[in-house]
């Protein structure tokens, strides 16, 4: 047994049997968001070029960003992008590499440039990368010391940081409603339907007792919204889609939907939320790398969180995204395999210039039923965690491909 993994029973009730909850999901057009996908895509591109081009993944960390909101005029029917979004990358990362035949340019303006079209075109219809968004860098070299953990490893690296990465499972029913809903709503499908819903949502849920209140915030494309009543007839139809869908997902729970709440309903000078591009960064709202979603997609202040920002850090040693993941796939799986567990809380410490494959603790802690045999449970949630630790390299390669997403 790895004498830095800990396993511990808790007995406080699942959060369900708490009176309140409350939870938050920022959606894919959200400013915040937009921060974070983008630096992660970012660090994604830089290690797929380090591989082609060096075998290796170089050292890099490109896990700081803002964006400052533009200027817009929306206006039913129409408007324009009067300023365009500017969005600054700040980072370290290894730019000349010196190879058999000198030194190489690692050329970090168009690894940059292409990572942010590169989500915007994907994730967003109105909003055109070339036009209405500018994007900056200031990617430096990396600290020597920094470095040379990155370098001095050979099959497991070494630890960039002394940090804690952190995660639970399951969902519970408001965690998933709320993750759920701004999916539908940033859906393909629904996007068919409802053309004139932006990318830019955002979930908040609040539960007492049995109630779940969900307050939406949706951004509309204004050129497909003619008037006021068309306006109010896509809220409409996104307040039906939703309590469709809580129907599905909250059966035992009385859900109510509200769509937009600022609204000023005004005949003659309504006030409501119209952007040009379907995302509230052309005007009104700024972002930045880790003020979003934490890797399970939501924001759970009602349960154990880190502030580590995972997006934009390398996937090969920096520990602050590497157990954060890692964290999510124990209790993910520890809960998938054995069902007795009610909850479960994984923390993992680690501390830098030690291998990643042996923190300093990982610490799981699990609420079950008390007619359980405790010895059997711990024996199994022992040989779950340890195995994920063993494996915790194959996350590299897992990002790498595209099949994680911190947001």
């Amino acid at each position: 047994m790895a004498d830095f993994v800990y396993i511990n029973k808790i007995n406080e009730a699942f959060l369900t049997k708490n009176d309140i909850e409350i939870v938050e999901r920022k959606g894919i057009g959200h400013p915040d968001t937009i921060c974070d996908a983008i630096v992660d895509e970012v660090s994604r591109q830089l290690s797929l070029y380090y591989m082609e081009n060096f075998g290796q993944i170089l050292h890099h960390n490109v896990d700081k960003a803002t964006l400052a909101a533009g200027a817009s005029e929306a206006t039913f029917g129409g408007g324009r992008v009067l300023e365009p979004i500017y969005l600054l990358i700040v980072g370290r990362a290894a730019t000349l590499v010196k190879t058999e035949n000198g030194f190489k340019r690692v050329p970090i303006g168009s690894i940059v440039m292409n990572a942010a079209n590169r989500y915007i075109e994907e994730n967003f219809r109105y909003l055109d990368p070339k036009k209405h968004v500018v994007v900056d860098y200031k990617i430096r070299p990396g600290s020597a010391d920094l470095v040379g953990l990155f370098s001095k490893h050979n099959s497991i690296p070494l630890a960039n940081d002394t940090s804690v990465g952190v995660s639970f499972a399951p969902l519970s029913p408001t965690e998933n409603l709320v993750y759920q809903t701004e999916r539908l709503l940033n859906s393909r499908e629904l996007k068919k339907d409802v053309p004139e819903l932006g990318e830019d949502i955002k979930v908040m849920g609040l539960r007492r007792d049995n109630k779940i209140r969900l307050t939406i915030a949706a951004a509309m494309i204004s050129s497909l919204v003619p008037d006021l009543s068309h306006y109010l007839s896509v809220k409409e139809t996104v307040t039906e889609r939703v309590e469709k869908l809580a129907d599905k997902l909250a059966p035992d729970y009385e859900v109510e939907v509200f769509v937009n709440t600022a609204d000023i309903i005004d005949e003659k000078n309504p006030l409501v939320y119209l952007t040009v591009t379907g995302t509230s960064a052309e005007a009104g709202d700024d972002g930045q790398v880790g003020r979003g979603n934490r890797v399970n997609g939501l924001i759970t202040p009602y349960r154990p969180m880190t502030l580590e920002a995972a997006a934009g850090k390398n996937p090969v040693n920096h520990v602050g995204k590497i157990y954060s993941v890692l964290a999510r796939q124990i209790a993910n799986a520890i809960v998938k395999e054995i069902p007795e567990i009610k909850t479960v809380y994984v923390e993992i410490l680690s501390q830098i210039g030690k291998p990643i494959n042996k923190p300093q603790i990982a610490n799981v802690a699990v609420n079950i039923d008390e007619s359980v045999n405790w010895n059997t449970i711990k024996s199994t949630v022992q040989a779950i965690t340890e195995e994920k630790i063993a494996n915790v390299t194959k996350i590299t390669e897992a990002f790498l491909k595209g099949e994680i997403i911190v947001y």
